[in-house]
């Protein structure tokens, strides 16, 4: 397996330009099961969770086809073929059961193996389940396999989430799209990424009001015909270097990026001393003076503090002046990163959902062990401020969801090389 080579080295300067958010792209791929015309996404990351996209859309039949050096991805769904998405390919990630909303839409039958993924939580998909139930699939779980029918088509119904899932409101949302009558999603998920999702869909010829909100609505019609549409920014990938210059001092612009992406990150970022400013061109990020200070982040669903950010935001605190204590609200098992950041003589405790991080004013280089996606970044941003050399071993994480890390990085001065296995 491929590591990375990391040696603290001073401040950072210079312009980092932000992809396409993964998980939206993750979302919009599947809509293409929704009609038989083409859909066409600008603005898409290349990385390997969207290659195993691809992989399984072809599975069904769709052609995925990517152009301008993979930024652009023409999808055609012109027949489904097969309506069994496998566990080899589900396994890899947990975004394909978003497959289940649109085939089970469009064709009234789907077989949709449970999915895998990153090891942070049972992230269990009853709710994706239970909207699809409402809009009345029939669904049963047989040998690790989701059998879902809809005789005669969904049909439209008011359903409310007992807890806020975005996965569960993305399938919910486009299988509503074809479904015979009006749906309203009550208690729905408002991130970006929802938000591009209903915009797309309404290229397509959806009619969606509300999304954003907690309650969307959707007019079912009888079809959808193709489009062309750009990925939003990626929110998780600003936030994670805009904490660059935050942790190792410096000024560095962040192309392409939005205040309104990430309002709470900020607030927090505010609250340690780390000065953001919207400039033409996206957002220009550099301490106010010194050291950071301490702050407390509580994870929450959107429009509050990520999930996905808080442990680059740990990585932060480590060498911040006082004492802080994050909440983790959304996944539990998220603080997987705590002991490997400890390795390079962080003070943390980790009780439940709950961690103090008592800051230092410096880290150590060390050999450590990336345990999934966030923690992997999260180690690399500890180590560019860390004395001495990190080697951040299991990086097929951060390849899931960080494209060119090295290049971006090392633009802006970081000593950073991958160590090919």
């Amino acid at each position: 397996m491929d590591s990375i080579l990391v040696r603290g080295n001073g401040p950072l300067n210079g312009q980092i330009p932000i992809a396409g958010a993964k998980n939206a792209c993750l979302t919009l791929m599947p809509a293409t099961l929704l009609t038989d015309e083409p859909l066409t996404l600008t603005n898409a990351p290349r990385l390997s969770d969207i290659r195993t996209m691809t992989q399984l859309l072809g599975s069904l039949g769709a052609e995925v086809v990517p152009l301008q050096q993979g930024q652009v991805l023409a999808l055609s769904s012109h027949d489904i073929s097969n309506h069994t998405a496998d566990y080899d390919i589900v396994r890899k990630m947990r975004a394909s059961i978003l497959v289940l909303g649109p085939m089970l839409a469009r064709d009234g039958h789907a077989i949709v193996s449970l999915p895998g993924g990153c090891a942070i939580g049972a992230r269990p998909v009853d709710l994706h389940l239970r909207a699809l139930e409402a809009l009345g699939a029939d669904l049963e779980l047989r040998d690790g396999y989701v059998h879902a029918k809809a005789v005669g088509g969904l049909k439209g119904a008011v359903f409310e989430f007992p807890i806020v899932s975005v996965g569960a409101t993305e399938n919910a949302l486009m299988a509503a799209t074809l479904a015979k009558g009006t749906t309203v999603l009550k208690n729905a998920a408002r991130e970006p990424e929802i938000v591009d999702l209903a915009q797309c869909l309404r290229r397509m010829g959806a009619q969606i009001e509300g999304e954003g909100t907690s309650t969307i609505t959707i007019q079912g019609v009888d079809r959808l015909n193709g489009a062309t549409h750009p990925v939003v920014t990626d929110r998780i990938e600003l936030g994670t270097y805009m904490l660059a210059p935050a942790i190792c001092g410096g000024e560095v612009e962040l192309l392409g990026g939005r205040i309104s992406l990430v309002e709470a990150f900020c607030e927090r970022l505010d609250a340690a001393g780390v000065s953001v400013v919207e400039t033409e061109n996206g957002l220009k990020v550099s301490r106010k003076n010194g050291r950071v200070r301490a702050v407390d982040v509580v994870t929450e669903p959107f429009p509050g503090f990520p999930t996905d950010l808080q442990a680059q935001m740990m990585a932060l605190l480590c060498t911040a002046e006082g004492t802080s204590v994050l909440e983790e609200r959304i996944f539990e098992n998220r603080f997987m990163h705590a002991p490997e950041l400890i390795r390079m003589g962080a003070k943390i405790e980790v009780h439940g959902g709950h961690a103090t991080v008592h800051g230092v004013e410096k880290l150590r280089g060390a050999p450590v062990m990336a345990t999934d996606l966030r923690a992997s970044v999260s180690l690399i941003l500890a180590a560019l401020a860390a004395e001495g050399e990190t080697v951040v071993n299991r990086v097929y994480h951060l390849d899931r969801g960080y494209e060119r890390v090295e290049e971006k990085l090392s633009a802006c001065g970081a000593h950073i090389e991958r160590i090919k296995a």
